[in-house]
């Protein structure tokens, strides 16, 4: 009788612990609303750090529908009569690689354009300009070493391949992806040769502005610039002689805080990448306060402009 009692029991509580978990189920939305999807329509990925510079082009989105993964909004249609997936990274290279990455593991993406704004590095470039470099190369991966005696101490298990800032050594970066035996060590990402061809194609078809919504207008027409090198990091620059350093060392044009972070992710996934950046403050560079707050909405513009018309110049597959 006591083995048939305790056998009862057990049984009792097995029945209370599955309906406390049917319960849970049904009841706590972080099970009820998980929707697991995947679209297997041929995309392009088409990126901005914040919602100003989406907006334009979701505008100009056809046949729009929306998912959403982890609380990231994801936007499908036709933009210049290609299938594409429209989304916000988040601003910072952390968000934008993970969500970059979430993206590529729901979608069946086929390349990567990343519109947004920049600060200037390049000293020949001005506010509205827009640069589509060759490569990316995150500069703040560093070591901050310790001074000695006056000078500073690095450490012989990283590679630096360029001049120290004071006590900062950028450092190259490891990357895995298929085919490879190990990790790769490297500092800069390639965008697509091919995605770079398109925007050669159209450079003399865009036309990019040069005054604000409230007719604050710059001092000459913007250019579109094709090729050099862009970098990336986690901080928000406006000081002059940092810019010089990042300008001299790194020969970069541009710095944000996300595009060598989706070029590391589209390499390691072995997706098409390139970056389209239009100038919306000189990071340092301006005689003045830091311009982005008046010419954000027009350098967010001239970037979805020459998207737009880099888009209409890759062939459209049936």
């Amino acid at each position: 009788m006591i083995i048939l009692a305790l056998a009862s029991r057990a049984i009792r509580i097995l029945l209370a612990v599955c309906i406390a978990a049917l319960l849970l189920t049904v009841h706590a939305p972080g099970f009820a609303q998980t929707h697991i999807f995947r679209d297997n329509t041929p995309r392009i990925a088409v990126v901005s750090a914040f919602a100003p510079e989406m907006n334009i082009l979701t505008r100009e989105l056809q046949n729009k529908s929306e998912h959403s993964a982890n609380g990231v909004k994801f936007a499908t249609g036709t933009l210049e009569g290609h299938q594409v997936v429209l989304f916000l990274s988040g601003i910072s290279v952390v968000n934008a690689a993970m969500t970059v990455q979430l993206a590529l593991d729901r979608f069946a993406i086929e390349s990567i354009v990343f519109s947004g704004i920049a600060g200037g590095v390049d000293p020949s470039l001005s506010i509205g300009d827009v640069v589509v470099g060759e490569r990316w190369g995150q500069y703040l991966e560093m070591l901050f070493a310790r001074e000695i005696n006056g000078d500073y101490a690095t450490l012989p298990f990283f590679t630096y391949p360029y001049q120290n800032y004071g006590m900062m050594f950028p450092r190259a970066v490891t990357v895995l992806r298929a085919g490879t035996e190990g990790p790769e060590t490297r500092f800069w990402f390639p965008a697509d040769r091919a995605l770079l061809a398109a925007t050669r194609r159209a450079a003399h078809k865009v036309t990019l502005a040069h005054c604000t919504a409230d007719d604050r207008c710059l001092d000459r027409i913007p250019r579109l610039n094709i090729g050099g090198s862009g970098v990336s990091g986690g901080v928000f620059v406006d000081n002059a002689a940092f810019r010089e350093w990042v300008f001299e060392t790194f020969d970069a044009r541009i710095l944000d805080m996300e595009s060598a972070a989706v070029a590391h992710v589209a390499y390691a996934n072995d997706v098409p990448f390139l970056a389209v950046r239009s100038l919306s403050d000189l990071a340092g560079g301006s005689q003045s306060t830091n311009q982005m707050e008046v010419f954000l909405d027009l350098a967010a513009g001239n970037a979805a402009e020459v998207v737009r018309a880099i888009l209409r110049e890759i062939p459209i597959h049936r």
